[in-house]
C-alpha cells in the first residue's frame, strides 16, 4: 500500500506540474481517447466500470475536463437518461502531451532502486 500511496502521489503531482492534469484527469482522457481511436462511443455508465472512481467523483471530474474544454458530453439518443463522453481535439493534444511523461515516472518509480 506505500507502494502505491508513492506511486500515486508522484504520478498526481508531476502530471499536475507538468501537463495540468491530475491521475484521473490522464486515466479517464486515456479511456476516451483509446475509445476515439477506435471509433467507439463511450457511455458514462462505461467509463465508471473502467475507471477507479465513484458515480459522483467522476461526474464532477466530467463537470471539471468538460470545463476546460478536454472532453465534451452528448445525449443517448436511444436512451435519454444516458450521456456519451467524447475527448476533444485538446483533450487528445494533452493526453499525448502527458502519457510520456506518465510512462517515464512510472518507469522511474518502479525500477527496484526507486524509493530508497
Amino acid at each position: 500500500m506505500g507502494l502505491y500511496h508513492r506511486v500515486t502521489c508522484a504520478l498526481d503531482r508531476t502530471l499536475m506540474e507538468r501537463h495540468g492534469v491530475s491521475v484521473s484527469d490522464f486515466e479517464v482522457l486515456q479511456q476516451l481517447h483509446a475509445a476515439d481511436e477506435s471509433g467507439t462511443t463511450v457511455r458514462m455508465s462505461e467509463l465508471e466500470s473502467a475507471v477507479h472512481l465513484s458515480q459522483s467523483a467522476l461526474s464532477r471530474l466530467i463537470s471539471r475536463l468538460e470545463g476546460t474544454g478536454l472532453v465534451q458530453r452528448s445525449m443517448c439518443h436511444e436512451d435519454r437518461r444516458s450521456m456519451y463522453i467524447g475527448i476533444t481535439p485538446e483533450g487528445s493534444r494533452r493526453f499525448a502531451e502527458a502519457r510520456p511523461t506518465q510512462r517515464s515516472t512510472l518507469r522511474d518509480l518502479m525500477t527496484p532502486a526507486a524509493g530508497r
